[in-house]
């Protein structure tokens, strides 16, 4: 038998996503993104050591890929899509215009999210907005580009997907480091 069950399940969830992408795909998305941000927290918080969960940065996080996650995006992609041409121009567009955008927005609504108010989470976001962008467009503008020219369209959600739960893992990482008090050497 050439697939195994492991095989068969996998391509089993793979085919329902896809066809749940096809039929509703904000919804979709959504709930894709909540859990690929959720997961991403999780495992920043277990590889910095957390004794305990920090559930208000898991529900923050949750709720940031849900709410935004998956809408932002898909309607950037799609209201773009028919005025830009080619993948250069499309990575210029994405990384030049939308990523510094959508970065300031994660920044303030993973804040809020948390329970902070609109004067810590513009604090929050401005220590924390050009180190993000910089490292955004440092490390992730190559894989985007690969993503735009190489990949077939229908599998560059899942592209951006994988991508994105290694992002959510690292802006985890900076945003704790930042709220980590500092240490005094006497």
């Amino acid at each position: 038998m050439a697939l195994s069950k492991p095989s068969n399940l996998f391509l089993q969830l793979i085919s329902t996503y896809f066809e749940h992408l096809y039929i509703s795909p904000v919804k979709t998305k959504a709930i894709t993104s909540c859990i690929i941000a959720s997961l991403g927290n999780l495992l920043s918080q277990k590889i910095s050591g957390a004794q305990r969960i920090n559930s208000d940065s898991l529900l923050a996080y949750a709720l940031f890929g849900f709410f935004f996650g998956g809408s932002v995006p898909h309607y950037f992609y799609m209201y773009i899509h028919p005025f830009v041409k080619g993948p250069i121009q499309f990575l210029m567009v994405e990384r030049f215009l939308y990523t510094p955008c959508v970065q300031a927005l994660t920044l303030y609504m993973l804040t809020i999210f948390e329970g902070n108010t609109h004067n810590d989470a513009c604090k929050k976001t401005k220590n924390l907005y050009w180190p993000i962008l910089i490292a955004n467009l440092k490390y992730l503008t190559l894989l985007q580009y690969i993503n735009l020219k190489y990949v077939p369209p229908v599998f560059r959600v899942l592209v951006v997907n994988l991508i994105n739960f290694f992002w959510f893992v690292y802006l985890s990482q900076q945003r704790s480091k930042q709220t980590k008090p500092k240490r005094r050497i006497k």
